[in-house]
This record gives C-alpha cells, structure tokens and sequence, in this order.
C-alpha cells in the first residue's frame, strides 16, 4: 500500500474507526516517512519523542496559522484555543505556562484526591439507581466524573457544568485533521459561548474572590497584564476546562471497554491484584485517547530520524502508532497490563507535555477499580459506536448493564 492509499485511508471513515491496521502499513515504511515535500509522519517511538522535546519542533501558532489558512482569523473556533499555551511557543508559552503551572501545581491536583473519590461515590450510587436496565456508560459517568472534577477546581458552579461536554465535542473538532464546514460553524459557536462564559466568570471572581483556578489567574493576570492578556486569559481557561475532560472522559471509555473484553484483567482489578496505575499505563499505550498531534519545523537544519525536516515543513506525530512500536513495546499489539516498558507518549512530552496528566490519571486510577467493585457483573449491553475523529479516539456511546446491583457500599 502507497503512502497516498494510508493516508487517505486515515482520513475515512474506516481509518477513523480502527487506524491501527493503518498505522502498520505506515511504520512498515520506516519509523519518518515523507508524504509530500511539506510533511513527513511519524510512527516511531523513539522519533516522536525526539520531536515532542526539541524546542525547534514548534506548534502551528497564530502567526503561522494566518500565513497557512487564510481564513485563519475569521473563525473563532480556531483562534480561541491558538491564543492558549496549546498553540504557542515560545517565548509566549513558556511565558503563559509558567503562570498557569504556578496555580496548576501538583500539590493542588494531589490534594484533590478526597474530593475525586467523593465524586466517583456519589457517581456510583446514581449509577445504582438505573437498576437492571442498559446505560450508556459515557453519559452517566466517564464524562460526568471529569466535567465534575475540573469545574471544582476552576470554580464554575454545579448548575452550570451541563452546558460544557456539547460545546467541547464541537470546539475540539478543530483539532482534527479534516473539519466539515458545519463542524467549524459549530465550533465558533461553541468558542463564543464559552469565551462569554469565561468572560462572566472572571468578572465575577474579580469581585468575589473564591479559592479556585479563575480567581487565582484573574489575580495573576490583573497584577501584571504584559504576562497574560485578557484575551489570553479566556483562552487557557477554555482550554484548562476542555482538555480537563475531553480526553479523560475517552480514557475513562476506552479503559473499560477493554476490561470488558478481558475479564480475566477486570477481575485482577476488582480484587486488587493489579495496580490501577498500571492498568491506566498500558490503557493510555494501547488506545491512546490522544492518536496524533503535529509539530512544524521552527528553524532549518532539523532532522528526524536521519531524515531531513527543512524549515516550516509540517511532523505528524501518530501518537497511537509510537505507542505500539516494536522497537519499544514487545508484542504491542497485545494488551497487557503487566508490562513495565516505561509511559506512553499519550500525555505529550517536552515543553508541551499535558499539564493534566496527573489529574487524568488521579480521577481513572481511582474510578476504574471502584466501578467494577461496586458492579462486579457490569457487563455490555450492546455494540458501542467509536467517534468518527482521528486526533481525540473515544465511543460515542458505550452501553452497559450494572447487573449484580451493589456489591460495596460507597465510601462517602
């Protein structure tokens, strides 16, 4: 098969569904392939993560975008997220990412521990109150529980955390590889009603300080304006809120699809043989929420793998393909929770690595073992339909019966 006939076959439907089959078409060509004079892919473990640390592999920013996409700027959809660390680089994201880090830190997100457990209890017991009937597992509790826990730590009230799962799947469209004209409508749409929510949040914050993320970047962007705009102020707390559940909420999906094709591992779980961390690693390895993100050559001289990457010349990083790399991962086409091969590159790596993977991995390692505690006979109820994207893999829905009712009490 042609590079061309990979490609395209990516982009379809099918490829969208189940890119692996794909993606070993592709690495049989060699870890960096050239697809045209102005992009090479890359399937190898150890070149994307290269690329994913070489500060002169950047993003696609704001000023690059309007030089590749003319209509760039009239689309909100696009520009909200370009205004965030997401696709900047430096001195801008070192800049804004410092601060975001300040507030972001791992002591906060460690000490949120109680209040994920808390949430995932108070998910299981309504999980309970659906009885014996099918459920489908994404809206009742791999999206909820993540929208529950970032919205905590943002500070965006209770009543208000329905509106923001439709607004993400619109507003991360714009991520992918191909975006249908009434997709990008959507997602301006989508970007302007969280820019105004945020913009309203803010204000308030401003004159009712609470002990949450948006009253302490409010307080930082006030104090010095030259190290984080207004404009780029929104940004990053869209993002913070998108990224904060979109793709645990596909990690969450993902991880019990798989138990549920593997009993004998869900088992392991539920009885504490295997540690969740463990699980969650090889998860994230073997169906990355996250398949593919893109760096773009900042400087001339730059190679990849021996391959010559001249300057603005765009670097596919198919995430889910390095993640199952021969060279790194014996046998990478099983599932096995017991290897100990070191991370994935799910979360990134370098000056863009995801300032929420610890949180991701907090709320799954927590979740997972708990669900199937409390529902040792969960079992599916019907074929689950994948999304049609590429860049962020998840179901679209994943229907399970809870039969076996309640076997642990929550812990709340």
């Amino acid at each position: 098969m042609d590079i061309a006939t990979i490609v395209n076959g990516l982009l379809g439907p099918e490829g969208r569904r189940e890119p692996y089959p794909l993606y070993e078409e592709l690495r049989a060509l060699g870890p960096v392939v050239q697809t045209d004079e102005y992009m090479v892919m890359v399937t190898g473990h150890e070149e994307a993560d290269e690329v994913l640390r070489t500060p002169a592999f950047g993003v696609i920013d704001p000023e690059l975008a309007t030089r590749f996409e003319p209509d760039y700027l009239e689309h909100p959809g696009q520009t909200l997220l370009g205004d965030s660390i997401l696709q900047r680089n430096a001195p801008d994201h070192g800049r804004m990412r410092s601060l975001i880090s300040s507030v972001f830190t791992p002591r906060r997100v460690a000490a949120l521990e109680p209040a994920v457990t808390a949430a995932v209890d108070a998910l299981l017991d309504e999980l309970a109150e659906h009885g014996d009937g099918p459920v489908d597992f994404l809206d009742a509790f791999a999206f909820r529980l993540p929208i529950g826990v970032i919205c905590e730590l943002l500070g965006v009230p209770e009543q208000d955390r329905h509106l923001f799962r439709p607004l993400a799947a619109d507003l991360t469209v714009t991520l992918e590889a191909l975006v249908e004209d009434a997709e990008l409508v959507a997602a301006d749409r989508a970007a302007g009603e969280l820019s105004q929510y945020f913009a309203e949040l803010a204000a308030r914050r401003r004159a009712d300080p609470k002990d949450d993320l948006v009253s302490a970047l409010v307080a930082t962007a006030d104090a010095d304006p030259q190290r984080l705009s207004d404009t780029e102020l929104l940004a990053n707390l869209a993002l913070l809120l998108v990224a904060g559940f979109e793709t645990t909420g596909n990690l969450l999906g993902n991880a019990l699809a798989l138990l549920l094709r593997h009993p004998d591992t869900a088992a392991r779980l539920r009885e504490g043989a295997l540690d969740p961390a463990a699980l969650v690693d090889e998860v994230l390895r073997f169906d990355s929420p996250v398949q593919l993100t893109s760096r773009i050559a900042l400087t001339e001289g730059l190679t990849v793998g021996g391959m010559p990457v001249p300057l603005h010349t765009g670097v596919l990083l198919l995430i889910g393909a390095a993640n199952r790399d021969p060279r790194r991962y014996a046998d990478p086409g099983r599932f096995d929770p017991d290897r100990a091969a070191g991370r994935p590159l799910s979360f990134g790596g370098g000056p863009h690595y995801c300032l929420g993977a610890q949180l991701a991995r907090l709320e799954a390692t927590a979740a997972l073992p708990a669900l199937l505690r409390r529902f040792p006979d969960l079992a599916a109820a019907g074929p689950a339909v994948w999304r049609e994207r590429l860049v962020l893999r998840g179901y679209r829905t994943l229907p399970v019966t809870l039969t076996g009712g309640a076997a642990e009490p929550s812990s709340r």
